[in-house]
């Protein structure tokens, strides 16, 4: 079942510690844009099944990416596309909009997710693999 808007943007604003609900949305979409192009198939499908449908369907036309990026790279895309963004607060961004993500996803969405994706975006999801 698809997570509410306002509950999803307001675990988001919390975990990102955000002043407003508009800076939590500007993370999400451009986070979830970000990530939609890293996503294929029905794994993508199914993660945009679980959000609301705003954030479905930003997943669902990202932006285009001509590679995977490695989460580093995911960070600073992500500080290109958020005005005033630096890195570090990108990083925070990331990481807050991917744990609400995951926690709607659940555990076996989220690694059928992880699996697609470079190594080292478990902890952007805030769900560290065991090696």
């Amino acid at each position: 079942m698809a997570m509410r808007w306002e509950a999803f943007l307001d675990q988001v604003k919390e975990r990102g510690k955000y002043e407003s609900t508009e800076e939590a949305e500007r993370a999400a979409r451009t986070v979830l844009a970000l990530l939609g192009a890293h996503l294929v198939g029905e794994v993508r499908a199914e993660l945009a099944a679980r959000l609301p449908e705003e954030m479905a369907l930003i997943l669902l036309n990202p932006l285009q990416a001509h590679e995977p990026l490695s989460p580093e790279r995911f960070v600073r895309a992500t500080a290109a596309w958020i005005e005033g963004a630096a890195e570090q607060t990108a990083a925070w961004d990331v990481g807050a909009v991917l744990s609400v993500a995951a926690d709607a996803a659940g555990e076996e969405l989220t690694g059928r997710v992880l699996l697609q994706l470079p190594a080292g975006y478990d902890l952007l999801f805030g769900h560290p693999q065991r090696v």
